[in-house]
């Protein structure tokens, strides 16, 4: 790694080292390559790795924009939602009975049953809340996905605007309008410059270059280059994730682990596909990563070390979080038998 002559701290190209790899005994079985961008509070580029100028999927990354457009008009108010069922409508939650439990508060407030989540069923990934689902012969259902919450908040959204709740997962839904909106001027960008898909929730899924993911955590932390209404719905949203880090993610999640460690410093979260994105809120840096062959595995250690190499959290909160930096490959039986760490920056 070397400094440009713009202070850009620099790195080799994707087709040069990975930066995490997987140990099995005394060697190095697999490797993951990430591309990574972090900018300052003005923008800039103080950080880049690998192709941080080639749109990338944000997935779930982008939750804490979509919570933040259906908070901007004012679901907040008319339905009083607590901040945290704000912070579940940034989530990818584990599916634990407090999770499952506010998103059913959501749904009563806003008047509406649980059939009108059209975001599909699987069951919890927390182990011990899909484990009980069985034990009680109850059949998981949309509730229990992990974006249940999301699809609440925007669900509620349409209520708001006298939208089709039917058709709220439609790209030209004016919910669905809301949200582009919004996402697209917290990266920079036009809504038309915005390639979209389909997430795999079934909303509209937009991708951004990293270096525009990168700022828009950089101003959802600093709150700077926004319109009022932009920057209040997205303070709550902030606020909410950081006061209530379980319900972003869950019980032994990075997210929650993350935001816990930082002590109202970070607000964090992750996407499928090996997508993350950070904001660092005392610092004003905003930080976005992409695990190209999208192994999720990758995505903590990977997180641990850029935050490592910014200097983002303290040596207390690195070491409460070492778990995620190194973590321990264990066998079925439970055996130790490898690792995932990072390789190319100081883990």
């Amino acid at each position: 790694m070397k400094r440009a002559s713009s202070g850009v701290v620099t790195a080799p190209a994707l087709d040069g080292d990975p930066l995490v790899e997987v140990t099995r005994g005394d060697i190095t079985e697999s490797v993951h390559r990430v591309a990574a961008c972090a900018v300052d509070r003005r923008g800039d580029v103080v950080f880049a790795m690998g192709a941080i100028d080639v749109p990338v999927y944000l997935r779930s990354t982008a939750k804490p924009f979509i919570a933040a457009a259906a908070v901007r008009e004012g679901v907040v108010e008319r339905f009083g939602f607590e901040p945290r069922e704000v912070a579940l409508m940034a989530a990818s939650h584990n599916g634990e009975p407090f999770h499952v439990a506010a998103v059913r508060s959501m749904l009563r407030k806003i008047g509406l049953p649980e059939t009108a989540l059209a975001c599909g069923a699987h069951p919890p990934y927390d182990p011990a809340s899909a484990e009980a689902l069985a034990r009680e012969g109850v059949d998981f259902s949309p509730i229990h996905n992990n974006c249940s919450g999301k699809h609440a908040g925007i669900l509620a959204l349409c209520t708001v605007l006298g939208a089709d709740a039917a058709g709220y997962r439609e790209p030209n839904n004016p919910a669905q309008q809301r949200i582009l909106g919004l996402c697209a001027r917290a990266c920079g960008q036009s809504v038309e410059e915005l390639p979209l898909g389909i997430d795999g929730c079934g909303i509209p899924v937009f991708a951004t270059p990293l270096r525009n993911a990168a700022r828009a955590f950089a101003r959802f932390g600093a709150l700077d280059g926004f319109d009022a209404r932009d920057a209040a719905a997205l303070q709550v949203v902030r606020d909410a994730m950081i006061a209530y880090p379980q319900y972003v993610a869950g019980t032994g999640e990075f997210d929650t682990a993350l935001m816990r460690a930082g002590a109202g410093r970070i607000a964090a979260k992750s996407g499928a596909e090996g997508v993350h994105g950070l904001a660092d809120i005392a610092g004003g840096t905003g930080l976005a990563l992409k695990v190209i062959d999208g192994a999720a595995r990758a995505c903590a250690p990977a997180t641990m070390a850029l935050v490592r190499r910014l200097q983002l959290l303290d040596t207390a909160a690195l070491e409460e979080l070492e778990r995620f930096a190194h973590v321990p490959l264990h066998n079925r039986a439970g055996r130790l038998v490898g690792s995932i760490r990072s390789i190319f920056l100081p883990s």
